[in-house]
């Protein structure tokens, strides 16, 4: 008499079978996800833009101030007063766009933040739906394997 072989493939079929998996929370995860990264994304588009306008803008604020330096003097002291000139008004420039660069982090940092805590709380709200759900899905699996026998 030949032993008969066991189909494992089959007695893992109907195990998993015994214990549903619901795919819908790990749907719901992914798509809390992709909103998340498209958030994101949106508040880093949105903060390079602004920085890019800021530094075009300074950019040319800097070549119209060097108009008023490369225009010929009469005296060879105006060429002093002008070079003096223009570079206090380049060092009052570069503080005021450094500190537009700095509300533009300060608001990006802010914006990711707030939308973070808000992930984390409509994650956590999905994770504990979740982990119910699945409690209940395997108690009553439970219950019905028990009962069954």
């Amino acid at each position: 008499m030949a032993a008969k072989t066991l189909d494992f493939t089959a007695v893992m079929k109907d195990m998993m079978g015994s214990f549903p998996v619901d795919t819908k929370a790990m749907d719901d995860a992914i798509k809390t996800q992709s909103s998340l990264n498209e958030k994101l994304s949106a508040v880093s588009l949105t903060a390079a833009q602004k920085s890019t306008d800021l530094s075009a803008k300074w950019a040319q604020d800097t070549l119209t101030k060097m108009t008023a330096l490369s225009t010929a003097k009469a005296e060879p002291a105006d060429y002093a007063k002008s070079v003096s000139d223009f570079a206090t008004a380049s060092a009052e420039a570069a503080a005021e766009h450094m500190a537009s660069f700095a509300e533009i982090a300060k608001s990006v940092q802010t914006e990711a933040l707030e939308l973070m805590m808000a992930a984390g709380k409509d994650m956590g709200e999905d994770i504990s739906a979740a982990a119910k759900k699945a409690t209940d899905d395997v108690a009553a699996a439970t219950k019905k394997a028990t009962t069954a026998k």
